[in-house]
């Protein structure tokens, strides 16, 4: 799962890029000692006043992917003739290094290692990456560590080096066992691999998630339900169930398939809701359901606007300070981003979340939670009252999305059926 990109207004401009040939390599101390003088920075009066600070992440991206999906808006690239190992774990390194003043003292309760494709990594490579994380960062012992991993990539010795490294929980992109379909997506995978992927994944784990995608091209709901009976008879403890998007900027943006019409998607959003709740599963977010107890940490860290720090190409953070709640964002591309962390410098762009954001910010999160959230959540997550999106949430109740009691906030429904709706009535004129 990909961070939630930064929102509104746009942000800082970041430094220029280091020219590639001149760039030199600055000494870990020198990473350190910029990064506390910005911590400093981030510990000044400011317009909150955050009575404590939130669980914080871990997200580490890996950028690289066997062939880069039709459908795919992530920050992937394929690795055409293999891809820098160990210079790109030599550069995550460095840059958390850099990055430790902004989070001292705080313990990592969730590791995300996503992608692209991070099963591409050897197990050598995987086993570096957590040591390194385990050196510099005070990890939770109870710490959920996930690594998201493709099918075509599985071997079944690896993924039990990877369990035996701290991986403990796996999300697989299955995202169908047709392979008629599979092929469609542009998959590197067919139905009897994605099969075998699940076989090894529970020899080895006890924990993992199941990514399964509907209304593909040419799809029918009888087809939508055999991919969904035998992802359950997989019997995953967590299910990701994603609707295909056709996503700017993509393959199939460009040049659209012919997709399931809209009475054949609801259809399908229908069929989900039953088979699922009929195997046991809990919806609990937009796209998630879950057996008893199985839910994503890491995301649901997300959703109710906590804290994670991003390493990697691309990656975004989202970090708060007594005064203060910050975004950032890493250089994308996997070379630049190497040459800007050897130069003391991976953050292309940075911005403080201003007041006026805030509500909205943390309801485009905590919406997509089936059960909502506790009041008080709200306060101590964005360190305002809840008063500031009082007259928001008065209308949104009274178009009967959303219900509340002195208790908790949720959507209801209809606020389900109609989500962007809902969460765009928390977003003020700046």
């Amino acid at each position: 799962m990909i961070p939630i990109k930064p929102v509104g207004p746009g942000t800082a401009p970041g430094a220029p890029m280091a020219p590639a040939a001149t760039t030199v390599a600055a000494s870990p101390d020198a990473h350190v000692a910029s990064a506390a003088q910005a911590a400093n920075a981030y510990l000044k009066p400011g317009i909150l006043n955050l009575q404590s600070l939130p669980p914080l992440s871990l997200y580490v991206h890996f950028p690289w992917c066997v062939r880069k999906c039709p459908y795919c808006d992530f920050n992937s690239h394929e690795a055409q003739g293999g891809f820098p190992e160990q210079e790109y774990l030599d550069a995550l390194r460095a840059d958390l290094e850099g990055a430790l003043p902004l989070v001292w003292g705080r313990r990592i309760h969730t590791v995300f290692i996503g992608g692209g494709t991070p099963s591409l990594l050897s197990a050598a490579g995987i086993d570096r990456l957590l040591s390194d994380i385990r050196t510099l960062l005070p990890l939770d012992g109870r710490a959920e560590i996930t690594m998201e991993a493709n099918p075509g990539t599985f071997e079944a010795e690896k993924f039990k080096a990877y369990r035996d490294s701290g991986i403990n929980r796996l999300s697989i992109g299955i995202q169908s066992f047709n392979s008629r379909h599979l092929e469609a997506l542009g998959r590197i995978h067919d139905g009897d691999q994605a099969r075998r992927a699940v076989e090894i994944a529970q020899a080895s784990f006890d924990n993992f998630n199941l990514d399964l995608m509907y209304a593909l091209p040419g799809q029918s709901i009888e087809e939508a339900r055999a991919d969904l009976a035998a992802a359950i008879d997989c019997a995953p403890p967590h299910l990701s169930l994603y609707h295909l998007t056709l996503e700017p900027n993509t393959y199939f943006a460009k040049f659209p398939p012919a997709l399931p019409d809209d009475d054949a998607s609801a259809e399908m959003q229908d069929m989900i809701e039953e088979a699922t709740a009929a195997a046991g599963y809990t919806h609990y977010e937009v796209s998630a359901y879950a057996q008893a107890g199985r839910q994503s940490r890491h995301n649901l860290n997300y959703w109710e606007f906590g804290d994670y720090l991003g390493i990697g190409a691309g990656a975004h953070s989202k970090l708060s300070f007594p005064h203060r709640i910050m975004r950032q964002a890493r250089y994308k591309q996997p070379k630049a981003y190497m040459q800007q962390v050897a130069a003391g410098n991976p953050v292309q762009e940075e911005r403080e979340i201003g007041r006026g954001e805030l509500g909205f910010e943390f309801m485009l999160n905590a919406l997509r939670l089936r059960d909502g959230f506790e009041v008080n959540l709200f306060a101590e997550r964005t360190g305002l009252t809840i008063n500031a999106i009082e007259a928001e949430l008065n209308a949104a109740e009274a178009k009967g999305l959303l219900y509340r009691d002195y208790r908790i906030i949720k959507p209801t429904v209809l606020g389900q059926r109609f989500l962007n709706d809902l969460q765009e009535m928390f977003l003020v004129d700046q």
